[in-house]
């Protein structure tokens, strides 16, 4: 029997199992969202190599096999799978293939079975290192690419710190810890290639190279935090401001946010029904400001729901905004203590004017903190909930200073152990001077 033919023959099988099996490991997380070809990638190159390896009329296509799991590899990086979730995969793809041709194999003679099994765990093994050796290579590149944004930073950096010497020891603190990992694995990486550690030890390596991209990244975003302060605080930031759909605007940031929800087990709610058809303002920053706050809201939420209301002023006054019908059936505490039942008198003008409410059920905010919430640095803590370790207590600030240069006014409702509602308040078109 020419085995090699028959493993043609079921390879779209194969495929197609293996797909399914990756999209139903829970273990593979990454896979979740992505699309059938996605997943797919470049196996069908490891497998149509692997019937040229089983083929004794035909010439091994080890360079087939080469090349396809260095492109995996490229790819499963820049798709943000971990090396545990390649591992796996190929895992899958290995019992997927001795299932489907189980029977096949069967039918010949013993030292045919182990020829054509030994043959195949060959090539899915040499898939599996080409795979981790192009993966290692591109985490490294982006390692470097971090190296070089940090240090083009360090000097804007230390212009600020020099500038705000009483947020220094704070600042310190927020970057001492992820700088010092940084420092540590890469150093301890670096030492581990220059001893040509063997390949057994490559996850190892890749779980140090993780750990120093996800604090650099940590990292990146405390210094691009500051440096959003500091622009805005220069007047750099000017406005772009252009016709802006805010119900698609807002549906944006759900979609982006909707994964952090999710893993928490949060219900979002959005109710846009009155929102303006369209304004005129400065999209990129407004979606700042919406993210920021919403990401807030889910942060600091164990459990309940997040509720995004949008809609356009009238009579000087925002009706009822909050909360929306869901919110309200789900969390009938909320309206027997009052916390979000509200009718919102507008600062800014009789007219022309929209608002944008986002409320959580989470911890809640004190009273003697609220008036220092929107602060650069400050972080309310209770003695039953610390700050979040992540926490540098930028997010509001930044959000305070957008919603400034959008003209507009943003205002908080809290009780702690309740929940929050921050409502911002926009003109419909902004003033160019």
């Amino acid at each position: 029997m020419d085995f090699s033919q028959v493993l043609a023959e079921k390879t779209d099988t194969i495929l197609y199992k293996w797909v399914i099996a990756v999209r139903k490991d829970r273990r593979i997380e990454s896979a979740d969202d992505l699309s059938y070809t996605a997943i797919r990638d470049h196996i069908p190159d490891v497998l149509k190599a692997m019937v040229t390896v089983l083929s004794k009329s035909e010439d091994s296509d080890v360079k087939s096999i080469v090349t396809a799991g260095l492109q995996h590899g490229v790819l499963r990086a820049e798709q943000g799978f971990d090396p545990a979730e390649i591992a796996r995969e190929y895992h899958l793809l290995r019992t997927v293939i001795f299932e489907t041709i189980e029977t096949d194999l069967l039918r010949v003679t013993p030292p045919g079975i182990i020829r054509s099994m030994r043959l195949i765990d060959a090539t899915i093994d040499e898939a599996i290192a080409r795979c981790f050796k192009s993966y290692v290579d591109e985490r490294l590149r982006d390692l470097q690419y971090l190296y070089i944004s940090l240090t083009l930073h360090n000097e804007e950096l230390t212009r600020i710190v020099s500038a705000n010497q009483e947020y220094l020891s704070q600042l310190a603190h927020d970057l001492k810890h992820p700088l010092t990992s940084i420092i540590g694995y890469s150093d301890l990486f670096l030492r581990q290639q220059r001893q040509k550690t063997e390949i057994e030890d490559s996850n190892v390596n890749l779980e140090h190279i993780e750990r120093v991209l996800r604090n650099g990244r940590h990292l990146l975003s405390i210094i691009n935090d500051v440096l959003e302060i500091s622009r805005y605080d220069a007047g750099q930031i000017k406005l772009q401001p252009a016709p802006t759909n805010v119900r698609e605007l807002i549906n944006n940031v759900y979609e982006m946010l909707e994964p952090l929800a999710v893993k928490k087990n949060l219900k979002v709610a959005i109710n846009c029904d009155r929102a303006p058809e369209q304004v005129f303002t400065d999209s990129l920053q407004l979606q700042q400001v919406v993210t920021n706050l919403v990401s807030n809201a889910i942060r600091y939420t164990k459990s309940g729901t997040i509720s995004i209301v949008c809609q356009r002023l009238e009579n000087e006054r925002i009706a009822p905004m909050l909360p929306t019908r869901d919110f309200l059936e789900e969390n009938p505490s909320l309206v027997a203590k009052g916390n979000m039942a509200m009718i919102l008198e507008s600062p800014l003008g009789k007219s022309g004017y929209f608002a944008i409410a986002i409320s959580d059920t989470g911890i809640g905010i004190a009273p003697e903190d609220q008036a220092r919430i929107f602060e650069p640095y400050f972080r309310a803590s209770s003695s039953n909930q610390p700050p979040l370790p992540d926490s540098t207590g930028l997010g509001l600030a930044i959000v305070y200073r957008l919603v400034k240069l959008l003209q507009g006014q943003i205002n908080l409702v809290s009780q702690v152990g309740v929940g929050s509602t921050f409502i911002v308040t926009l003109p419909l078109q902004v003033e160019i001077s």
